[in-house]
Order: C-alpha cells, then sequence, then structure tokens
C-alpha cells in the first residue's frame, strides 16, 4: 500500500535581505509582485530590498525596475 503526504501550500511572509530572505511566517511560496504567479520558496532568487517585494524571474525584476 503506498501513501502519499499532501503538503498543503501557504502563503510565506518574508524579510528581504541583500544576499539572502528570512522568514518571518512559515509557508512554502510568496506571490509575484509584477504577475501574481506564486513562487515556490525553494525557487524564489530575485527580490528587491528596498520594496521587499519578491520576483519570479529575472524578466520580472527587469520590468519593475523599467517603470520606476
Amino acid at each position: 500500500m503506498s501513501y502519499k503526504l499532501k503538503m498543503s501550500k501557504k502563503l510565506a511572509k518574508l524579510k528581504y535581505f541583500p544576499n539572502y530572505f528570512k522568514i518571518i511566517e512559515t509557508g512554502t511560496y510568496v506571490i509575484c509582485s509584477v504577475t501574481g504567479k506564486e513562487i515556490d520558496l525553494e525557487k524564489l532568487n530575485y527580490w528587491n530590498v528596498d520594496k521587499q517585494e519578491p520576483y519570479y524571474s529575472y524578466i520580472e525584476s527587469n520590468q519593475k525596475r523599467k517603470k520606476q
């Protein structure tokens, strides 16, 4: 008999620093501030420290920067 563990997804709250982020509230993902896509914490690589915003990829990061 095989059992699958179902991971429940939960929105995390993070504090962003220049080279890392600190988990304020435990969760499995954050929301991209440009697209609204879910970003698994394991895949989170792009954020803005000053705005405290996560980005799905370098593309969204550049889009946000160009809007300034």
